[in-house]
């Protein structure tokens, strides 16, 4: 059964989307709710799949090892029957994204590697993989937005 948010619940997703680490008695207080309140609510989006984990966005100061980003634009033969081209490439953990596209292409997909070649390779595999028809591949010059 799908749960529906209430304003407290799309509050804590919000303040967490800003800071993922903010400690719940302050969160708590933001939102006008206990900190235990708040802690059973997270545990509970978290159980409900609407928080699926937490990451890290690097920042200015981050190592010199940047990874390089591509676009794959895949053609599938079947459009709506190509769950197995999509189960393959959640496999491949050099896809950060995968979305699935109206109009002329059927999947976009963001690539990040720390060199090139390593891009080459996972666009062999992608385009090897069957229901695959074809591809078109993009470098990223630079990232002007990251969320």
């Amino acid at each position: 059964m799908k749960r529906i948010l209430d304003r407290a619940d799309e509050r804590i997703l919000a303040e967490l989307t800003r800071n993922a680490r903010i400690p719940h008695a302050e969160l708590a207080e933001k939102i006008n709710l206990s900190r235990n309140a708040v802690r059973q609510r997270i545990e509970r989006l978290e159980r409900d799949g609407l928080i699926h984990g937490y990451t890290i966005v690097a920042g200015e100061g981050r190592p010199a090892q940047s990874a390089i980003a591509a676009m794959i634009f895949v053609y599938r033969h079947d459009r709506m029957r190509g769950g197995d081209v999509i189960s393959a490439l959640r496999r491949i953990c050099e896809v950060v994204s995968c979305d699935v596209m109206s109009g002329e292409f059927d999947l976009v997909l963001r690539v990040e590697a720390a060199e090139p070649d390593r891009i080459r390779l996972v666009w062999q595999e992608i385009s090897s993989l069957p229901g695959v028809r074809d591809t078109h591949t993009s470098f990223a010059l630079s990232s002007v937005i990251r969320r």
